[in-house]
């Protein structure tokens, strides 16, 4: 077992593992223990009391950040030639059809996201093996799949993350950066959070909201207190 650093140490001290924070606290104690010399990515776990095994405690979802996510994130959008130019104008990284479909083929991935139209989803059919271990994946669940391209497109540059319970009933996303203020690592976490509330299924029984931890890039954890949220 690793050997803990000096700083390591000092952010665990500042930590209190037998209390439940407020968002705002929790929010500013993250920054605080954070010492790593990049921008850190802020981080959301919530587990909830679901079973991921039935279909009809499944949550999944897409919420848009009020803040964004400090992250430049690269957009492919596979589109025929009509809805190109309102792809590239909504900010769309890659815009293009079977020359990007022939460069996927080959193992290229380098995007965060991918948006198509529902008339090109038998193209990407074949591609599932490439692009489903990776996320990359179109959903009309997730609006990665529609006729407004520039929308959804706009919507993924200004924030809009797509989320899923993993096996064991947690749901994990990145909703910042360290060097946010905390009134906006909060906000987007609550943003996230009420989301998540209004997607309660109803065959779950019990306690839903069972823990809330945020943390940043190898900074410890800071847990929430859930009824206060």
């Amino acid at each position: 077992m690793s050997k803990l650093t000096k700083k390591q140490k000092e952010a665990r001290a500042k930590v209190d593992r037998d209390k439940l924070y407020s968002l705002q606290e929790a929010s500013q104690l993250v920054k605080d223990i954070t010492n790593v010399k990049f921008d850190a990515s802020v981080d959301i776990a919530v587990r909830l009391g679901v079973d991921p095994r039935k279909a009809n405690q499944m949550v999944r979802g897409v919420v848009t950040l009020p803040h964004g996510t400090g992250k430049d994130v690269k957009v492919l959008a596979l589109v025929t030639p009509d809805k190109a130019q309102e792809a590239e104008a909504a900010g769309a990284d890659f815009v293009g059809l079977d020359e990007y479909l022939e460069k996927i083929k080959g193992g290229w991935t380098d995007v965060d996201v991918i948006i198509t139209m529902p008339s090109v989803m038998g193209k990407l059919g074949p591609l599932g093996r490439i692009l489903g271990p990776r996320g990359l994946m179109p959903n009309p669940k997730t609006g990665t799949v529609t006729m407004d391209v520039a929308k959804a497109v706009a919507e993924v540059k200004a924030g809009k993350i797509d989320f899923k319970v993993d096996k064991t009933g947690i749901v994990h996303a990145a909703i910042g950066k360290v060097s946010f203020p905390a009134d906006k690592i909060a906000g987007n976490a609550k943003e996230l959070i009420d989301t998540l509330v209004k997607l309660k299924p109803a065959a779950a029984k019990g306690v839903y909201m069972k823990s809330i931890y945020l943390s940043s890039t190898m900074s410890p954890s800071v847990q929430l207190d859930p009824k206060a949220v």
